[in-house]
């Protein structure tokens, strides 16, 4: 058979063969759809919602750590304070505006953190895993899409793999390096307990290059300089933060998490990951595996120290280490099949490849995850009940909220384009005074015997309620402040021993119950 021949022979398998990859490769972007459609549909994430609403109010005018008392920096609400723009400025609201502006984050990402990967012509496999493994892990959030730990890792992972890089190969480009560890530097001071992450891959990148390479390196240079501006800004913008809501924080906020660190480690979210993390950790740093593998591990284990620290249990506090164990076990699988497959075969596999591990990701994303199932039932969910009824009674006024719960207030507020009155998010400050019975048997104390915290809660809100009446008030029936003698906590009870919310009060009736809260009206 001549070569021409043999070419015609060949043509239709090398369609053949073509088409099959071009059809993987769409298959291994139906996850990615699935993660997109589910941070698209409502719920947005209660805890971004509340903050997406605090820089709504502070767009408005309202004082951040004066009129507005939160236990967040000040970084996460500045960053807010864009989507706050577009939803006063455009025809987009703000949960839409949060929501574009963290997709084109999440765009800005996967498009650094690629052009750091590996060359397809010298590992074809990773190229194509990764090629469809950072976008994903972007966007596989979830139902903390938006959370602040989901804003650091996808800020993060551009500078995970420049770390690796750097081990490999040395310093990179100055430009292209300088704004990666700028983007990274935001996304660590969005929490102090996120610098557990650069401290460790940093170690990693002295110890591997040696300290006179490492320490030349501007990366964490300039990372330390922006932390260090940022530090020093604080009590200069905000010096309410530093002189009011700190101590309110320590003395009330930080005691409402009642985990110990191995009950933490303990927790479903967490444990299962540290259950895959483990095993792919002894096996990356024995070595073998390159940089890559190595960086993520140690940014794994940074990110559940953080996890540790926050004593809460809270699901979204495990979300960093659950997107890097993923990406961790995916670029390992692919670094061990382009060792193992000839380069001809690997490239032939690389599609293949790429689409089980997105799959893999999807499982390892949706399983025991609130998403998409709470997106799935919002709308006849319980919760979803507030968000409509809201909507139907308060559309677009202001409310007093009296609760101690983020969710579901938040993110019914934000549909109902309504705005809260109280000067904290919810009622932690009164949970914080009342987490012990007052003595003597009284259910709620006198004002002489109240703390400076309880007291300026007390007077702030009458005082704010009277000056400028809010349209309704949104109370949860159960305040989870514990009874004291046989009697419950009633905050309407608690308020209206001041005269000027007693005055106001006479002024609402009851309209609506639903789902554990009662709303009332303001009569004209």
């Amino acid at each position: 058979m001549t070569s021409r021949h043999r070419a015609l022979a060949g043509s239709p398998i090398r369609a053949r063969a073509e088409g099959g990859a071009r059809l993987l490769r769409l298959l291994a972007l139906l996850p990615a759809l699935a993660f997109l459609l589910t941070v698209l549909s409502p719920p947005l994430n209660h805890d971004a919602a509340a903050v997406l609403n605090f820089s709504q109010r502070w767009l408005g005018g309202e004082r951040l750590y004066a009129e507005l008392i939160d236990v967040n920096p000040p970084l996460i609400f500045l960053l807010n304070l864009l989507p706050a723009a577009i939803g006063a400025w455009t025809p987009l609201d703000a949960v839409r505006g949060l929501q574009a502006s963290l997709l084109l984050l999440c765009a800005l990402s996967a498009w650094l953190a690629l052009r750091l990967a590996p060359d397809p012509g010298l590992r074809p496999v990773e190229a194509a895993c990764l090629a469809i493994a950072l976008p994903l892990t972007t966007l596989a959030a979830g139902y903390d899409f938006a959370q602040r730990e989901h804003v650091m890792t996808v800020a993060a992972l551009p500078y995970l793999m420049l770390a690796a890089r750097r081990i490999e190969d040395g310093p990179a480009p100055l430009l292209p390096s300088l704004s990666i560890a700028l983007l990274a530097a935001t996304g660590f001071a969005l929490k102090p307990h996120f610098l557990a992450i650069p401290t460790l891959v940093e170690g990693l990148v002295l110890l591997r290059r040696g300290p006179g390479p490492a320490l030349r390196d501007p990366v964490p240079w300039a990372m330390a300089a922006a932390w260090a501006a940022y530090l020093a800004s604080i009590p200069l913008v905000f010096p309410d933060y530093a002189g009011h809501v700190l101590p309110l924080v320590w003395k009330h906020y930080l005691d409402l998490g009642d985990f110990a660190w191995w009950q933490v480690i303990l927790t479903e979210r967490l444990g299962t990951a540290l259950m895959v993390l483990l095993p792919l950790a002894v096996l990356a740093l024995r070595g073998g595996f390159g940089a890559l593998p190595q960086v993520l591990v140690l940014a794994a284990f940074g990110a559940a120290a953080a996890a540790v620290v926050q004593h809460k249990g809270w699901s979204y506090h495990a979300l960093p280490v659950r997107l890097l164990t993923g990406l961790l076990a995916v670029a390992m699988a692919a670094r061990w099949l382009d060792r193992a497959l000839a380069p001809g075969a690997a490239r032939r596999a690389a599609p293949g490849a790429a689409a089980v591990a997105a799959f893999a990701l999807a499982v390892f994303g949706f399983t025991g995850a609130e998403a998409p199932w709470r997106q799935i039932t919002w709308t006849w969910s319980e919760e979803g009940q507030v968000s409509a009824a809201l909507r139907r009674e308060a559309y677009g006024e202001r409310l007093l909220v009296l609760s101690p719960d983020i969710f579901p207030v938040y993110p019914a507020l934000n549909y109902a384009r309504a705005r809260s009155t109280l000067r904290t998010m919810n009622l932690w400050l009164l949970q914080g005074v009342y987490a012990t019975c007052p003595e003597g048997g009284a259910r709620y104390r006198e004002t002489w015997e109240m703390s400076r915290t309880e007291f300026f809660l007390y007077r702030t809100v009458a005082e704010d309620f009277a000056h400028a009446p809010p349209a309704a008030i949104l109370v949860a029936l159960d305040p989870r402040i514990p009874e004291c003698g046989g009697q419950r906590f009633d905050v309407i009870a608690y308020f209206s021993r001041h005269p000027l919310f007693s005055e106001t009060m006479e002024r609402y009736r009851p309209v609506a119950e639903f789902a554990g809260h009662r709303l009332y009206r303001r009569e004209e």
